[in-house]
């Protein structure tokens, strides 16, 4: 049995019937000329060899009596594949809007909690004897960098022969006793943690207080983040979009402006943005304020759990020039990450060791039903790096991975960017009253990226990526 931290489950605490708190990853395979057949359940099979390390996919969550402390997840649960894996079929020839269709509607139920976390959709009916495997997975259960290396355990990442393993033992559920007893203990356990917790935060103010370099206002004013049409109480109902770039023209765009990788996609974002806001708001008048998540444990063994900050940085979506906007966006994103640093990135996880479950639940129930305006932020963005080796499953080729992070109370735009090998490849999330079509913001980030070569004297002609899928055409009036 292992604790939810405080962190993991403040994001299980924060889903609602119109919040769904699970991360979506997509992988696009080829299947060549061998392998035509691949089946559901060849798929199934291979899956099953690999649960020996995909440890996280036999958890189950498993709540404490009254209340009394965070879940916990039983280790070793039984997995039912013919319930967690689970086929659908695209009208042929499936294209990316098709398949962008359908993870909208995968998006938009919720996980059943009475089972380990997690479901993966076999889709079939892709154009060029491609296929695409779907996961989703509870966000409780792994941020963005244990989801990476959970992929790679799933992946042949390296030559050679996968081993398998198709014996491996399954746990009782706990006891209520046992429950309780262990809650006991571990509440004990936080209690003789608390003066570690205050010298932790007492040296983050120190740190702040000796510093010369000037904090992100973000961090040091009240948060303000301004209406948008973005903001506003979700729909259950999810829409996906998804885009490729050139991950050679991002790095050669961030270095002709002496910006970090990071900062372009910001940039790319802000300036999508700033142009829908001008179409649906009607204006663009003051900086937004997103939540993009910072890790501090990059280890390649993690594979569940999350150790992140939401760091708030303003997107200068008031400023017309691209150029500015790449040098508001570094300074803002330098600004953050500065804070983070000397606040202390464990100081949000840490003290969410103590939060009271009943508590939290009640509010984020409230937030999420809540018509007046998000007071923390406009949305969420993502950068996460992926592997930087082609990884195959079954032998077959992934040509291309997608991912992408929940919609948070209030908010219903999630921007999550994600490279792979040699793409950098967006994906965007939204409810169904914030926008008919979420290509509109795929559209927006490449035409903005676009528009910064051509302003920092670069070819506007991007580099073509074979290996993804075509861009997506308009949709059928």
């Amino acid at each position: 049995m292992k604790r939810l931290s405080g962190w993991d489950a403040v994001l299980l605490y924060s889903e609602t019937d119109n919040v769904h708190m699970h991360t979506l990853k997509v992988a696009v395979i080829e299947l060549d000329a061998e392998r035509r057949g691949f089946t559901i359940e060849q798929f199934r099979k291979v899956l099953h060899g690999r649960l020996y390390k995909l440890e996280p996919f036999r958890f189950r969550l498993v709540d404490i009596p009254y209340k009394f402390h965070h879940p916990m997840w039983q280790e070793n649960a039984d997995v039912d594949l013919d319930y967690h894996v689970r086929p659908w079929r695209l009208p042929e020839p499936g294209g990316r809007r098709e398949l962008d269709e359908a993870i909208g509607e995968i998006a938009s139920t919720p996980l059943d909690r009475s089972r380990p976390l997690w479901e993966m959709y076999f889709i079939e009916g892709l154009a060029n004897h491609r296929i695409a495997v779907v996961g989703k997975i509870h966000h409780a259960l792994a941020d963005g960098i244990a989801s990476a290396n959970l992929m790679a355990q799933g992946m042949d990442l390296q030559r050679g022969r996968q081993v398998e393993r198709h014996d491996f033992p399954t746990e009782p559920a706990p006891t209520k006793g046992q429950l309780m007893r262990s809650a006991f203990r571990d509440h004990l356990r936080q209690l003789g943690r608390v003066p570690t917790t205050v010298r932790y935060t007492a040296a983050g103010l120190s740190r702040v207080r000796r510093s010369g370099r000037r904090l992100s206002p973000e961090l040091t004013r009240p948060f303000s983040p301004p209406p948008t049409f973005m903001n506003h109480v979700l729909t259950p109902q999810r829409r996906f979009a998804t885009a490729t770039l050139s991950l050679a023209d991002i790095k050669e765009t961030s270095k002709k402006l002496g910006a970090t990788l990071n900062d372009v996609v910001l940039a790319i974002s802000t300036g999508a943005l700033r142009n829908l806001l001008l179409h649906y708001d009607g204006s663009a008048d003051r900086p937004l304020l997103a939540s993009v998540p910072m890790g501090f444990d990059f280890s390649a063994e993690r594979i569940w759990g999350n150790k992140f900050s939401g760091v708030l940085v303003g997107l200068p979506v008031d400023v017309e020039d691209p150029l500015q906007r790449v040098a508001e966006v570094h300074e803002a994103a330098t600004e953050a990450k500065a804070t983070n640093q000397l606040i202390g990135p464990e100081l949000v996880n840490r003290w969410a060791a103590y939060f009271p479950p009943a508590g939290m639940e009640a509010l984020f129930r409230r937030l999420a039903s809540s018509e007046g305006q998000n007071k923390t932020l406009n949305l969420n963005i993502s950068n996460v790096p992926g592997p930087r080796e082609p990884g195959r499953v079954g032998g077959a080729l992934v040509t291309e991975i997608y991912s992408v992070g929940p919609l948070t109370a209030g908010s219903g735009l999630n921007i999550t960017v994600w490279s792979y090998v040699d793409q950098l490849n967006i994906s965007v999330l939204a409810d169904a009253a914030t926008l008919k079509d979420p290509h509109e913001v795929t559209d927006a980030m490449v035409a903005e990226f676009i528009e910064i070569r051509r302003a920092a004297g670069l070819s506007e002609q991007l580099t073509a990526v074979p290996e993804a899928m075509a861009p997506v055409s308009a949709p059928t009036p």
